[in-house]
C-alpha cells in the first residue's frame, strides 16, 4: 500500500485508499447515487456495498474537503459572485447563498432559513475569515441584503449589482438542483449543509486536476503520478459522458 493507505485515518478499513478516496470523488463530483457508484466500483471488480460508500462518504467527505479548503485559502480570484436561491425542505423553504469568483471557484456555499442583511453578513463573514482577504470587487443581484452587509463589512470595496452581470453565480446552482433530482429532495438543511460543503470541494478538485494547478502535499508523489492521476481523472470523466448519453 501507499504511504496515504497507512494513514491513521484509513485504520480498519480492508480497501486501499485510493480505491476509497475515488469512490467518495464520485459520489460528490458527479449526480449518482450510491447505488451507480457501486455499479461503477463493480465493473471494475471492486465489491462493495452502496451503504459501505455512504460511510465512506460522511466520514472521508469532510476530512477530504477540510484539506482541500486549507490548501486553496487564498488562492483563488479576486471577483467574488454572490447569490442564493431557495430550496424546499420538508414543505419549508431554506435558501442556498453561493459565492464563486470569476474563473467559477466555488468560494463558499451556507445554507440560511433567511433572505436578509444578516444573512448576507453571515456569508460574507465566513467568506473572510476563510479566504483571509477582502476581494477586489463584489458582483451580486439587486437584492439590497447585499449591499447593506458590505457597508457593515467591506465599506471600501466595490460593489456592481445588476442581474445580468451575476450569471456566475446562478449557473453554478445548477449541479445542486441535478443532485437534488438524483436524490429526491433534500431531507433536511443540515443534509443539504453537509453535502454542498463536499460537494463544491470535489468540483475544485476536479477543476484543478484537469487543468494542472493540483499539488499533492505527499512528497512521493511526483510529476508522474500527477500526470497519470490527471489522466485517469479525464477517463473517468469521459466514462461518465458517454453513460449519461446512453441514458443511465
Amino acid at each position: 500500500m501507499s504511504e496515504v493507505a497507512r494513514d491513521p485515518l484509513y485504520r480498519r478499513h480492508r480497501f486501499p485508499a485510493e480505491i476509497i478516496a475515488h469512490a467518495v470523488w464520485l459520489y460528490f463530483r458527479f449526480p449518482l447515487s450510491l447505488r451507480m457508484v457501486e455499479d461503477m466500483l463493480a465493473a471494475r471488480g471492486i465489491i462493495v456495498t452502496h451503504q459501505t460508500i455512504r460511510s465512506w462518504a460522511e466520514k472521508f467527505g469532510r476530512h477530504f474537503a477540510r484539506e482541500i479548503k486549507r490548501r486553496s485559502a487564498g488562492c483563488l480570484g479576486d471577483k467574488w459572485h454572490l447569490d442564493e436561491c431557495v430550496v424546499a425542505i420538508n414543505g419549508k423553504k431554506q435558501w442556498l447563498w453561493r459565492a464563486v469568483d470569476q474563473d467559477g471557484f466555488v468560494l463558499e456555499v451556507l445554507v440560511q432559513s433567511r433572505r436578509n442583511a444578516k444573512a448576507a453578513k453571515r456569508l460574507m463573514r465566513k467568506l473572510l475569515k476563510a479566504q483571509g482577504r477582502t476581494p477586489r470587487v463584489m458582483i451580486t443581484d439587486k437584492l439590497r441584503s447585499y449591499d447593506a452587509a458590505r457597508r457593515d463589512l467591506m465599506p471600501g470595496v466595490e460593489h456592481r449589482s445588476h442581474k445580468g452581470l451575476n450569471n456566475r453565480a446562478e449557473n453554478s446552482h445548477q449541479p445542486t438542483r441535478r443532485r437534488e433530482r438524483t436524490m429526491k429532495r433534500f431531507k433536511s438543511a443540515r443534509q443539504l449543509q453537509r453535502f454542498v460543503s463536499i460537494g463544491v470541494v470535489a468540483w475544485i478538485t476536479r477543476r484543478l486536476i484537469l487543468s494542472g494547478g493540483f499539488q499533492s502535499p505527499d512528497p512521493d508523489f511526483d510529476d508522474a503520478a500527477q500526470v497519470q492521476c490527471r489522466s485517469a481523472g479525464q477517463d473517468c470523466q469521459a466514462e461518465i459522458s458517454s453513460d449519461e448519453l446512453a441514458g443511465i
